[in-house]
């Protein structure tokens, strides 16, 4: 209402009919893995490819997650979060390092942003040529001010900062680096701090002319030794592993990537990232061992399924597709290699999302791979029927089509569990609907729970989940059947809101992909003319 009515007439008030819940992305994918270099102590997001090759390096054969990212922007993928694990090498190394003090006490040491032996190859330069208007504006002098240039040889990146100082100031090297470098860091942070430490020495030979300066001998950085479980499983405290997502809001998609191309990613491993996926509302994409036969699987499929251990109600969050994939290497002359498919078959998740939503199955013949030549294994009709009914999904190549995903199953998908998320889109669209609503409805917190409260949820998690039945999400007619919203004194007792607890009941009616299409003929008798 208006603050005081002084006229007969008309008067207008705005007021908000209800919060809309919006709903969360469906495809924001995280890689685990080696890289060449980038950051070991968080996740990253990359929107393409260029932008993964520049923090964490260029395609590598001794890295297979560079491959998968590859895949997964070629197929439709738009945002990937990079873990790059890295476990310290059976030998006492440190990061490479320089120290630019030209015969100065107090040197100021730079050391690598991070680990591995990309930074072998690292040089720096020196110059004073300090602008000084900018020396003015920071209440300092010319001679105060340097600027540093830092390279990868050969031919790689390079970064040139200007105006830096030892002194306390916007432009004080250390804080600046930390700021703006993806390749040096001040080797003790605060260091500038201490008395006495100056400028470092210009980099110039006797004769005067500028002169690059190599960060250290060439056994100064090293590449991760081989992955273990404890590198991908990390500490929670620590925040390492696995636990390197706990700094990204949101994860939809998971991949975890072996040591080699061709390695297999231990079940162990597997097992526990998916734990953490039921934990963080994510989906975990399964590569199958490379040791996995077409006989061997045909022959008992529930054998080698029993190897990877992932069972249970906890295997609703997972997938997982045969074969691998045949793509060709750039690398090594384009000669055709088997890969992990997980990258590409993340991308097809997420195009399947953008192009249809996440309700619809990631399967068939709109599904198909970019960049791939073929596969290592071709499966008939009749061998991919056990693999489907025990919750295998089989990638296929039809003529006209090429390689497709020819499957929407869980690893809870086998047909003797009968678990009521057998089904890809089914478990992905109610972990969808989870987390919208759980961060739709954080307005609910400490509001006074009644009848009021209770009426504005329904009316804001209704609003959003017929928003949802327009676009085809739920089967049924009307909305009566294809959702409801229960939020009342039925749901929510006295003694629930002594407890300080509202209870909303969400239920929805899935679509399921049509996996068998019957078609039944038949023959008309001859009709004869009157």
């Amino acid at each position: 209402m208006p603050d005081e009515a002084s006229y007969p007439g008309v008067y207008i008030d705005e007021s908000s009919a209800g919060r809309a819940i919006i709903g969360v992305a469906t495809s924001i994918t995280a890689f685990l893995g080696q890289a060449a270099k980038g950051p070991t102590d968080r996740a990253v997001s990359v929107f393409d490819l260029s932008d993964f090759v520049n923090q964490f390096g260029a395609l590598d054969v001794k890295y297979p997650m560079g491959f998968a990212v590859r895949d997964f922007f070629i197929n439709g993928g738009t945002q990937a979060v990079i873990v790059r694990l890295y476990q310290d090498p059976p030998v006492e190394v440190g990061k490479a390092s320089a120290s630019l003090n030209a015969g100065r006490v107090d040197p100021i040491a730079l050391v690598s942003a991070s680990p591995g032996d990309w930074a072998n190859g690292l040089e720096v330069q020196v110059k004073y040529d300090g602008d000084p208007a900018v020396a003015t504006d920071l209440g300092l002098t010319p001679n105060d001010l340097f600027s540093l240039h830092i390279r990868i040889q050969p031919g790689g990146p390079q970064e040139r900062f200007l105006n830096l100082t030892v002194k306390d100031s916007d432009r004080r090297v250390d804080q600046v680096l930390a700021r703006e470098s993806a390749l040096v860091r001040i080797e003790v942070a605060g260091a500038l701090d201490a008395a006495g430490v100056k400028r470092p020495g210009e980099s110039v030979d006797g004769d005067g002319n500028a002169t690059w300066d190599q960060v250290l001998p060439g056994d100064a950085g090293h590449a991760s030794a081989p992955l273990d479980d404890i590198a991908y499983t990390g500490d929670r405290k620590t925040r390492t592993g696995k636990y390197l997502l706990e700094h990204i809001d949101l994860v939809n998609l998971v991949c975890v990537l072996g040591n080699t191309l061709s390695s297999l990613v231990p079940p162990e491993v597997y097992k526990d990232i998916l734990d953490y996926c039921v934990e963080r509302r994510a989906f975990l994409i399964v590569d199958p061992p490379p040791d996995w036969t077409r006989n061997g699987l045909v022959t008992d499929p529930t054998d080698e399924l029993a190897n990877l251990n992932l069972t249970g109600t906890p295997a609703r969050n997972a997938a997982i597709f045969y074969p691998r994939l045949l793509q060709a290497n750039p690398l090594r002359g384009n000669k055709v290699e088997v890969f992990a498919g997980c990258g590409a078959l993340a991308g097809v998740i997420a195009r399947t999302d953008a192009e249809r939503g996440v309700w619809m199955a990631p399967a068939g013949t709109d599904a198909s791979l970019a960049g791939v030549v073929g596969l290592p294994e071709t499966l008939s009709d009749a061998e991919t029927g056990p693999l489907n009914q025990n919750g295998i999904n089989v990638i296929r190549t039809f003529p006209g089509y090429g390689p497709v995903v020819w499957g929407a199953r869980t690893l809870r998908g086998a047909d003797r569990t009968a678990d009521e998320y057998k089904y890809i889109p089914v478990r992905r669209t109610a972990l969808f609907l989870e987390e919208s609503l759980r961060r739709g409805l954080e307005w609910v917190m400490f509001e006074p729970n009644d009848e009021a409260l209770w009426a504005q949820i329904r009316l804001d998690a209704g609003a959003f989940m017929h928003s949802l039945f327009r676009r085809g999400a739920f089967q049924g007619k009307t909305p009566r059947d294809a959702y409801f919203v229960k939020c009342d004194n039925e749901t929510t007792t006295d003694e629930d809101i002594d407890k300080g607890v509202v209870n909303i009941v969400v239920g929805f009616a899935p679509l399921k992909p049509a996996e068998f299409l019957i078609v039944q003929l038949q023959q008309m008798a001859g009709q004869l003319s009157a």
